[in-house]
């Protein structure tokens, strides 16, 4: 994956490969980028186009945020909380010219959610407690303005599944799996796909 991490990297003209320990704790994950081949399955899924807004969820240095944007035009927003990771963000933004991609400094589970957000993405970037925050941010925020809203959870924790199973506000649209693109098998190697009811 690696040369196709560094190749899509070289296109977009942004500098996000590696992973960083250095900001994780018990409530905040590691810095790690979504591969590209797994986005890639995302953006074939259909789920998200120009008309869409997506929120990444500890958007790190904005890989999810460009390829997303540049692929289907969508809009983007990345919130992040670690300062060194917003600001490399923005570095990346400026350098591929992306205009559709904006970032925000701050936690999560303190942002209100616009009404034009539509859709949410997250490859575990938080612990249970913050993720129910944020849950409940965006119930709210649909049961202000109904609108079709999907949740990509890639790689996800059991704890996550287990807690959106739970919740019977929401319901499993689809699971993508992209457990073929590695050679060992790991059951968590999908996309789980969520809507609001």
């Amino acid at each position: 994956m690696e040369d196709i991490d560094v190749r899509y990297d070289s296109l977009l003209n942004i500098h996000t490969s590696g992973r960083d320990d250095s900001i994780s704790n018990l409530t905040n994950y590691p810095y790690e980028p979504t591969p590209y081949e797994v986005l890639l399955r995302l953006y074939n899924s259909g789920y998200i186009n120009k008309s869409n807004t997506l929120l990444d969820l500890g958007s790190g240095k904005g890989r999810v945020d460009f390829y997303l944007s540049h692929e289907t035009k969508c809009h983007t927003i990345g919130v992040e909380y670690n300062e060194r990771l917003y600001n490399k963000a923005l570095e990346n933004k400026k350098s591929g010219g992306f205009n559709r991609s904006s970032f925000i400094l701050g936690r999560a589970e303190d942002l209100r959610i616009d009404n034009n957000i539509d859709r949410f993405y997250f490859f575990n970037p938080f612990n249970l407690k913050i993720l129910n925050k944020v849950v409940l941010n965006i119930i709210n925020s649909y049961d202000e303005c109904n609108r079709d809203i999907l949740l990509f959870f890639y790689y996800p924790q059991e704890k996550y599944e287990e807690y959106l199973a739970k919740c019977d506000r929401f319901e499993l649209k689809d699971s993508i799996s992209t457990a073929d693109l590695y050679d060992n098998y790991d059951e968590r190697e999908k996309i789980l796909v969520y809507k609001i009811v």
